[in-house]
């Protein structure tokens, strides 16, 4: 340091230097170091440039002047030097903090949630491929658009999709949308619920309905590339789905309300599907109705009925859908998904020719696979029929029912608990014990009417004993008594009055379709025998006269003194005299 002040005494130091040259200072300070050596032999000294020119350099850096740079050692040293200190700890900085930003950015818009996430158990099936997926891409075309010359310019429609619990509507969509690259933005029908009746988040009578109304509008403020989910449409009022109406036509045109100001979305030409999923069976077995102008605007497709002409495919999708959940079969899913075809033929024929596998598997496991797919075939043949009552008992009218409705389900999801249970070496009657207990634990979710369930599947399937037929035959018996008698109960005698007209009238249609049967059957009506005739008679009598019980209870009334009475129904009497006993009744 006494050298460096030395020798800054002796000369005058320029005030600035070039960015890219040696700075006067570093002259000193190799002056000070050599002079500090001792011995200084000048013999070391070696004269050598410490400039550097490069030339033909392409580029806009501010060190580089007519594609020429020019440095020095000393000043290249400094800049790395500045680099290392002070620009490498503040970009780390810098990144840290942007990285932060985003996260919190992420967590507070939920981008997270905006991303398809294909389930580990989806299986692209034959029904997916043949049936699925064409109708589904021939609405989104109308939605989305197509290439090429044919693509269409109005854009409008709705993809509906409905079906009993479990069928994988949601998961299907979410596919979709991860192959086409969608933004997937899903609103939850059950957490807006019935009391959502606007797009307005102020409007929402909680904080879940309000957050799916943001991701609503947030949906619609991206206005491209978004594919909007409305899951379990069942959950919501028919009036929050009125609101697009407007989206699914034409017009393309939906209000919304952005960050606390209205808007009107205009996205006509842009890719924006909407799409809408839900139960059209509730849990009494009414259908769900949704508006009339919406549905006349949608494509509906029913995933839990049997399409024309794929009824194989339907079925085979029962099975291929439980491959990840059976341990035999899992490994076909990942490895070579058509194999199972052919396991189901030879499980349904015993033939095994032309069985020519796509995956290398040894002998054992072909049986096993065989042994489970015929256990599988069975199940399917159970769950399929159950699935068939339970859309046919969900679709009927109350008043038109003549048994309990039937409320156990046959979807993929009852295939897939019951096939992740399925071992080989079971026999036919673990099988049906298999099916008949996961049954017996589902109907215990429906209380009072798990018998007549259970029943009712024990009679589908030819189980039923003679016991439980006759406790069958006296629920549906009594059933329709109490329909026949309404509301009211038993209790009520003007109920009772019209339940025996009501089998009055019946036993009368009866007798009418006895005889008309038995004129078509002979010549002439006049044939039937003189005994036939008069048993037909005491049956009429008979029915005319069955007693109907009705208590009627008269409450007396107290006379009216005569100055309450009408003047017009006033007797002639006297004055003092007493209103008659006729006047009051």
């Amino acid at each position: 340091q006494i050298l460096i002040d030395w020798f800054t005494a002796a000369v005058t130091l320029p005030t600035s230097s070039a960015i890219n040259s040696t700075p006067p200072f570093a002259w000193l300070a190799e002056a000070a170091a050599h002079k500090l050596a001792n011995p200084h032999d000048s013999r070391s000294v070696v004269d050598v440039s410490t400039a550097i020119r490069v030339e033909k350099m392409l580029g806009s850096h501010p060190i580089i002047a007519d594609s020429t740079y020019q440095g020095e050692y000393h000043a290249i040293s400094r800049r790395l030097e500045k680099f290392r200190r002070e620009d490498v700890p503040r970009f780390q900085e810098y990144s840290r903090f942007k990285h932060r930003l985003v996260a919190d950015k992420r967590h507070t818009l939920r981008l997270d949630s905006f991303k398809p996430r294909v389930m580990s158990s989806f299986v692209r099936n034959r029904l997916i491929d043949e049936v699925y997926l064409p109708i589904i891409g021939d609405n989104l075309a109308k939605q989305l658009g197509s290439v090429g010359e044919q693509t269409r310019t109005d854009r409008m429609g709705l993809l509906l999709l409905i079906s009993p619990p479990g069928y994988g509507k949601t998961t299907l969509v979410e596919y979709i949308a991860d192959r086409l690259g969608l933004t997937y933005i899903k609103i939850n029908g059950p957490a807006l619920g019935t009391r959502v009746l606007s797009l307005d988040p102020a409007e929402a009578p909680n904080a879940a309905a309000r957050e799916e109304i943001e991701r609503l509008n947030l949906a619609l403020e991206m206005g491209d590339n978004v594919m909007i989910v409305i899951d379990d449409i069942q959950h919501t009022d028919p009036e929050f789905l009125q609101k697009f109406i407007s989206l699914c036509d034409g017009q393309r045109k939906i209000e919304g309300v952005f960050r606390g100001k209205a808007k009107t979305y205009d996205l006509r030409g842009r890719k924006v599907c909407v799409v809408m999923a839900g139960n059209p069976y509730t849990e009494h077995g009414g259908k769900f109705q949704i508006p009339d102008m919406l549905a006349n605007r949608a494509d509906t497709y029913n995933l839990g009925d049997i399409l024309g002409g794929h009824a194989e495919a339907f079925k085979a999708s029962y099975i291929e859908n439980s491959l990840t959940s059976n341990s035999t079969l899992a490994k076909l899913a990942s490895r070579s998904p058509k194999d199972i075809h052919i396991l189901m033929r030879i499980a349904a024929t015993g033939s095994r020719d032309g069985a020519d596998y796509e995956g290398n598997h040894t002998p054992a496991e072909i049986e096993d696979m065989i042994a489970v797919t015929k256990h599988l075939l069975r199940v399917r043949e159970v769950i399929s029929r159950v699935n068939e009552e339970y859309i046919r008992s969900a679709a009927q009218e109350d008043s038109y029912r003549t048994e309990p409705s039937f409320r156990l389900q046959g979807s993929y999801r009852n295939m897939n608990r019951i096939a992740e249970k399925i071992l080989p070496l079971m026999t036919p009657a673990e099988i049906e014990q298999v099916l008949m207990d996961h049954y017996r634990g589902e109907s215990q979710n429906l209380t009072t009417a798990a018998e007549a369930n259970m029943l009712k599947l024990r009679e589908m399937l030819g189980t039923i004993t003679p016991e439980e037929q006759a406790r069958w035959t006296q629920i549906k018996k009594d059933f329709g008594k109490k329909k026949l008698l309404g509301g009211a109960g038993e209790n009520d005698p003007v109920a009772r009055v019209v339940a025996q007209m009501s089998q009055f009238t019946d036993g009368l249609d009866s007798i009418r379709e006895g005889i008309t049967k038995a004129g078509e059957t002979y010549a002439r009506p006049q044939s039937l025998s003189e005994a036939t005739v008069s048993q037909l008679q005491k049956i009429i009598e008979s029915l005319r006269a069955v007693p109907v019980a009705v208590e009627i209870k008269v409450v007396p009334v107290e006379a009216p003194s005569p100055t309450q009475l009408p003047v017009d129904i006033l007797p002639d009497v006297k004055q003092g005299d007493q209103p008659t006993q006729e006047v009051n009744s």
